[in-house]
This record gives C-alpha cells, sequence and structure tokens, in this order.
C-alpha cells in the first residue's frame, strides 16, 4: 500500500522537473496529467508569489478514489485568476489547463497562507491506499 506523497520544498524552477519526477515514481506509472497538475500549481507559485517561496506539496488517494494535488504556500494574497490569453501570449493558460484536466480544483484560503487543490478522476494513475482529503 502507497502513502500520500507529501514534499516539503522551495519554489524553484529547477525543481518543477524534479517534482514531476518524483510524483511518477511515487506512483509507479506514467501519469500525466497528474504531473500537469503539479507543475502548473508550483509554476504559479514561482510566478505569482516568488522564486523561493516554501511550499508543501501533497498527493492523496481520496476515501472515493479520486487523485488529489494539493499545493500550499505562505502567501494569502497571490489569488488565483484565470485568464484568457490572446492565441499570441506565451503565459496565462495554466489555470484553464487545470480547469480542463481536473474533475474540479479550488482554493482554501488561511491567515497562513493558501493551498491550492485540484482532484482528478478515478482513473487517473494512483495508490491503492491512503487518506481522504482534507476538508
Amino acid at each position: 500500500m502507497n502513502e500520500p506523497l507529501t514534499l516539503e520544498l522551495l519554489a524553484f524552477p529547477k525543481a518543477v522537473p524534479e517534482v514531476r519526477r518524483t510524483v511518477r515514481e511515487h506512483l509507479g506509472a506514467s501519469c500525466p496529467e497528474v504531473q500537469l497538475c503539479v507543475s502548473e500549481l508550483l509554476t504559479n507559485v514561482i510566478n505569482h508569489v516568488g522564486e523561493g517561496t516554501p511550499v508543501t506539496l501533497r498527493l492523496i488517494r481520496t476515501a472515493d478514489g479520486r487523485t488529489r494535488v494539493e499545493l500550499t504556500d505562505s502567501d494569502p494574497h497571490a489569488w488565483l485568476i484565470a485568464r484568457h490569453p490572446d492565441e499570441d501570449d506565451e503565459t496565462g493558460r495554466g489555470l484553464l489547463l487545470l480547469d480542463a484536466i481536473a474533475r474540479r480544483w479550488g482554493v482554501w484560503l488561511t491567515p497562513a497562507g493558501k493551498t491550492v487543490w485540484c482532484e482528478l478522476g478515478v482513473d487517473a494513475p494512483g495508490y491503492t491506499g491512503g487518506s481522504a482529503p482534507h476538508t
């Protein structure tokens, strides 16, 4: 039985491929949708909160079989806004991708920061054990 994955790291661009690789190794299977969600959430912190921000990534299998990704940072003020970029814009598609891939996603705000989370369907690669989502 695989346990939930929890990583505490600093949000630097070089961490993105390392975290994708760690997620794939943890799940033990090809998981492009999960890896894309992790990449987009971490890249949002780098671009909008700042490089070097301490973050916590959690990968959880929910009680109903979904794969849940959570990324927590300490900035409650950097709010996520889905943009609608022009076709020539080089950025601004991350949350649109997340919205297209995830069954649902959201943000929890606390005085100490925020957690951005998303859930992928039961057909997403995951693991057989783990815990229920935080509510």
